[in-house]
């Protein structure tokens, strides 16, 4: 059963090319039309669910939620109501006001698009001014140069990286570049990612 008080709390955010709303079970369908898109889950260096385990993922992550560490977000084209992914805040720490945006996957039609900025304008958004966050972290593998410069291209600064964090979809292990945007960062990196999203493209 979902804490009362839970922070942060399930919340719907809304922009002008995307919505994230709270991920339920009845999202199943879409979200594995979304990973067929591209098939995502053939990525060796990312982690997305193959279609056949779409449902004990989605049940992963509400379990997830439950125990206070998550609040999983399906990711909708506000265009035409499309589900395209999945994103998270996750590593939720409450008491210090700190949290990832992470677990985080795009169907290949909505990759390189407004979207994808437009969901990290929204997360950080509701995390620094509604959530008053002191740091929010974003991490991706050294190996998958098209997170990492997407992060950087948000404003995030490398913090490090940890050797041998994890492993990939494949049993190789994984190093981890931990990047985070702090408070203080916050109204410069929004007023680059507003620049991003009304600039002719």
């Amino acid at each position: 059963m979902m804490n009362a008080n839970a922070w942060p709390a399930p919340i719907e955010l809304r922009g002008k090319h995307a919505r994230l709303v709270p991920l339920d079970p009845s999202h199943h369908d879409g979200l594995v039309d979304a990973a067929n898109d591209g098939e995502l889950w053939k990525l060796w260096y990312t982690t997305v669910t193959a279609p056949p385990n779409m449902r004990s993922e989605i049940e992963r992550r509400l379990l997830l939620q439950a125990q206070g560490s998550m609040l999983p977000f399906t990711i909708v084209d506000a265009t035409n109501d499309r589900i395209v992914g999945m994103t998270t805040y996750m590593n939720i720490d409450a008491n210090h006001r700190r949290l990832e945006i992470g677990s985080t996957w795009y169907a290949r039609s909505a990759q390189r698009t407004a979207i994808n900025t437009e969901c990290k304008r929204m997360l950080l958004g509701h995390a620094f001014e509604q959530l008053d966050c002191i740091a929010v972290e974003l991490r991706t593998s050294f190996l998958n140069r098209q997170s990492r410069q997407a992060i950087e291209r948000l404003g995030a600064k490398l913090d490090g990286i940890l050797r041998n964090h994890m492993r990939h979809p494949d049993g190789t292990l994984r190093d981890s570049c931990v990047y985070s945007i702090i408070a203080g960062e916050w109204p410069a990196v929004k007023a680059n990612l507003d620049w991003l999203l009304t600039r002719p493209r």
